[in-house]
């Protein structure tokens, strides 16, 4: 973007198309007057600039002696606003006509068309909310399920943006004496207690990496934890997906081999989302697609959160019987990088009620066809989801946020090994400048035109 803020802007604040009723929005110094030209407010006296904020007002919008449309405009004084600026909105019928029409009176009397994000870009720049609180209002739009929201909320209320300021302040400090240092190089003098700055370092350098770490949980819990279906040929994958989804979403065939490729649904449990991906029997195969399908079967494993592995009941069956099944099937169970469930499939046929799971394998007994055990398989899910704490914690899910916390925590790391290899302070403060750089970047402390235009001209045109 490269527009200023002395152009009032508007733009259709609700959905495009048909509806109820519909909200345009006006933000910048002639944002008064310029909707003061086309409204005619029920109470003749009615002067906007001179009322009270964050008051309605019953009207008309009017072209010379036509009718437009019944409205009512609701005013916002600077700084009391979302952009910190004199904004309006205008509520009224939905109509596309009536939209177009009102948006097209704006334009006339003096008003340009916000870009994307524009409204929000304003409210930044008047220090209404930082950088990351402004790519939460995106997220808070964008999300599709409790957890989400959640995350998008604390993000927005400052929880997590104090936190990252509050880290790069106690560096700053530090900082500040480690400058003061060189310029009194001369008299060979040390302001900063090196010993204590190492600890701090090592301190930020701690916290920086949970958030790092947080950044894979955080992505999934955004987007939907991807959840992969795998087993062998014909144990149940496509008639649980079906279960789990309520719907035919995967042909269902007494044939092996009949899922070739990757099919894939999402479901909202208990407000979080989940990805549940249906994959290709794992199985040696002479057949060219099914062949693509397993390989692809293998990526989405790689990929995924959870895995349900399906095998079908046996009368013999045993705890260590079906972790060699998981290793011949390549899924690591043994590292607890990846929540392990194993369905026992068609129980119904074989009881099997005396095997038990361990701390490497849960084992939920199931009849994908009959529809049982699918309240178990949803329980063990909101499990995994509830140890991420997401109420209490400080969860990263964000990519750019993710790149300035990995070159934060790489320049921490050189300021260390300065210290430790008795580097001169002048090159220390290279990388003490360097870790504070990317740290104000996430929150927009440090910013540029460019990194503004990269992430407000991705939200929607009026917001």
């Amino acid at each position: 973007m490269n527009n200023t803020n002395q152009d009032t802007i508007c733009a259709l604040a609700t959905a495009a198309g048909s509806g109820a009723i519909a909200v345009i929005r006006l933000s910048g110094s002639e944002a008064f007057d310029i909707t003061q030209s086309l409204f005619f407010p029920a109470n003749k006296s009615t002067i906007l600039s001179e009322l009270e904020g964050h008051t309605a007002h019953f009207g008309l919008i009017k072209q010379d002696d036509e009718i437009i449309d019944e409205v009512l405009v609701t005013i916002f004084k600077n700084p009391k606003s979302y952009t910190g600026e004199d904004s309006v909105e205008i509520s009224c019928h939905g109509s596309v006509f009536i939209q177009q029409k009102i948006i097209e009176l704006l334009l006339e009397k003096g008003a340009r068309m916000a870009e994307p994000g524009e409204f929000s870009q304003r409210a930044f720049l008047n220090g209404k909310f930082d950088l990351t609180q402004a790519e939460a209002v995106a997220d808070l739009i964008a999300s599709e399920s409790k957890t989400a929201h959640q995350i998008a909320m604390r993000q927005l209320r400052g929880t997590y943006s104090n936190r990252i300021k509050d880290l790069r302040t106690e560096l700053l400090n530090f900082a500040s004496l480690i400058e003061l240092e060189l310029d009194f190089a001369e008299e060979d003098v040390e302001f900063a207690d090196r010993s204590k700055f190492v600890e701090l370092v090592n301190k930020i350098s701690a916290e920086i990496e949970k958030l790092i770490h947080s950044f894979k949980v955080g992505n999934v819990l955004k987007d939907g934890i991807p959840v992969a279906i795998v087993g062998k040929p014909n144990v149940g994958k496509s008639t649980l997906l079906n279960a789990l989804l309520n719907e035919e979403k995967a042909i269902v065939s007494d044939i092996p081999g009949t899922t070739r490729d990757v099919i894939e649904d999402r479901i909202n449990l208990q407000g979080t989302l989940f990805r549940f991906i249906d994959t290709a029997g794992i199985r040696e195969s002479n057949d060219t697609i099914e062949s693509i399908g397993i390989k692809r079967t293998y990526s989405q494993l790689e990929q995924a959160s959870v895995v349900l592995f399906l095998i079908e009941a046996e009368q013999n069956l045993t705890l260590e019987g079906i972790k060699t099944q998981l290793r011949d099937a390549k899924i690591d169970f043994e590292s607890g990088e990846q929540k392990i469930i194993v369905l026992i499939n068609k129980t119904d046929q074989i009881n099997i009620a005396k095997l038990r799971g361990d701390d490497e394998v849960e084992l939920i007994s199931i009849s994908a066809k009959n529809k049982t055990g699918l309240q178990e398989i949803e329980d063990a899910l909101i499990a995994y989801v509830q140890q991420f704490n997401i109420q209490s914690s400080s969860i990263v899910t964000n990519a750019r946020h993710i790149e300035a916390f990995n070159k934060s925590f790489a320049a921490l790391q050189q300021i260390l090994f300065g210290f430790e290899s008795d580097i001169p302070t002048d090159l220390i403060s290279i990388d003490v400048r360097d870790a504070l750089y990317h740290l104000g970047s996430i929150t927009g402390e440090i910013t540029n035109d460019e990194l503004l235009g990269n992430i407000f001209g991705k939200f929607c045109i009026g917001k």
